[in-house]
């Protein structure tokens, strides 16, 4: 049997730098299933949109996060294949509450996770860069205490959220620094800001 942390190993592995990694997201255990069983299909990824539609609440932490790992669960046991769950902003702003609500989601099956630093408040539209490098850094922790290399797929909402290049590239090397596995810069659609990066 495949443990988490085989898994998780093997997600890191499959992020090659000039080879994308190319995931569908699913929201179930069947959109699981059925995803998982097409050909050349190496990982999957969840999308916090569907899965909280589909259970009728909002995105954004609509759900409780008892429902969100439960949620997870249920994708993660239907597949054999890792799988990263949008796990959004952690369900909480308390590191040690973080801490545990990774653990949770690890223990879940979870082989990464989406993890955003917009803050779903509009007047502070994204977490002030020290506060978000200590929640990437307990998310790295919580990860490192049950011995999986959990991939932390680091989302940048900077260009989406008011800010700059410059910011959402600081960050960016940041969140990698602080213990984020790769980088999802929501909103960058031009390529040639890619290599100039």
């Amino acid at each position: 049997m495949t443990t988490t942390a085989d898994k998780a190993a093997l997600l890191d592995s499959l992020h090659v730098p000039g080879t994308p990694l190319i995931v569908t997201n699913v929201w179930d255990a069947l959109s699981a299933r059925a995803v998982a069983a097409a050909p050349g299909v190496k990982a999957l990824a969840s999308a916090s949109h569907s899965v909280s539609n589909t259970r009728g609440f909002e995105d954004g932490e609509g759900m409780n996060v008892d429902l969100a790992v439960e949620a997870a669960r249920a994708i993660t046991s239907a597949v054999d294949l890792p799988v990263s769950i949008d796990f959004e902003r952690g369900y909480t702003r308390n590191l040690a509450k973080l801490h545990q609500n990774i653990t949770r989601l690890i223990d879940a099956g979870a082989a990464g996770l989406n993890f955003e630093d917009s803050t779903g408040n509009e007047a502070q539209p994204l977490f002030p860069l020290a506060e978000q490098l200590d929640r990437i850094r307990t998310v790295r922790a919580a990860a490192d205490s049950v011995g999986v290399p959990l991939v932390i797929n680091a989302r940048v909402d900077a260009l989406v959220r008011g800010s700059d290049w410059d910011d959402a590239l600081t960050r960016a090397n940041a969140y990698l620094d602080a213990g984020a596995s790769v980088i999802f810069m929501l909103g960058l659609g031009d390529e040639a800001a890619v290599e100039k990066a």
